[in-house]
């Protein structure tokens, strides 16, 4: 009699493991030209939601793949073409709608200034990627398109949130921020890229605790927490340079170090 335990079979091979990460890319692509027709329909809060829940997935989707073995150069492709509808084209037609239309064609320059220094931003990570690993990992070159994603959204984010804490010109700071953010994605400047934060397993239930609160944060009062977060972000990029270049230093110190040291005579 057969065993009825060997119809029964785990489908391993990679073929079949790059279907789930490259699914979710899939649906954050949706999401991100989703947020496009939120947008015309003048439904700006939900366009702004919807730009954070690609970057959500944008954020898990590779680190899925990672975990259960099933990146592929597709799944890369497909990442890099999600990130430029995403973080690029999304959020320019997204404020062009909301307030850079006020400008007329300056309006429309600026937001395809935006997206081209999104797409030239991927295309280096692409080029970047797959050396060998060091210390630099923990650190991109410029910001990342989901975070300027999120930056450019920021003055519809604040005028969402209800904040008021201080006042400002819409029209004027709009342009100035796209300006700032697209200079910010070419540039080299260190950021923190968060790959390899190690968690001691002592202080685990509290970093679990922590991202609970900050997702019930986000459900409650999502707006002001991207906000905020917004303001986090920028304020870090300075430590971010600090830390870059102290570990730079250090790095070529060592190598310094080695190079001096006499060989062993035989």
């Amino acid at each position: 009699m057969e065993n009825p335990k060997k119809n029964i079979r785990l489908v391993s091979n990679k073929n079949s493991r790059v279907i789930l990460p490259n699914i979710m890319t899939l649906v954050g692509v949706c999401i991100g030209l989703t947020s496009i027709k939120f947008a015309f329909d003048g439904r700006f809060e939900l366009s702004v939601i919807a730009v954070l829940i690609a970057a959500i997935i944008d954020g898990l989707d590779g680190r899925i793949a990672r975990l259960i073995k099933g990146t592929s150069k597709v799944g890369k492709e497909l990442d890099s073409l999600t990130d430029i509808i995403s973080f690029g084209v999304a959020p320019a037609f997204i404020m062009y709608f909301w307030t850079l239309n006020t400008l007329g064609k300056i309006g429309w320059l600026i937001s395809l200034i935006y997206v081209v220094c999104v797409a030239l931003r991927l295309a280096r990570f692409n080029i970047n990627t797959g050396g060998e690993p060091s210390w630099r990992d923990n650190f991109f070159q410029g910001v990342p398109s989901p975070a300027g994603g999120i930056l450019v959204l920021s003055p519809l984010v604040y005028d969402q949130s209800g904040l008021n804490i201080f006042s400002y010109n819409i029209e004027l700071i709009t342009p100035i921020l796209f300006i700032i953010v697209s200079i910010l994605l070419i540039s080299k400047i260190p950021t923190y890229s968060f790959k390899k934060i190690v968690v001691p397993r002592s202080t685990t239930i509290f970093l679990l605790l922590g991202i609970v609160l900050l997702f019930g944060l986000l459900l409650i009062f999502p707006f002001n927490v991207i906000a905020i977060g917004s303001l986090i972000y920028l304020l870090a990029i300075p430590f971010s340079i600090f830390h870059y270049q102290k570990l730079k230093k250090g790095s070529l110190s060592n190598k310094t170090s080695a190079e001096d040291e006499p060989e062993d005579m035989l």
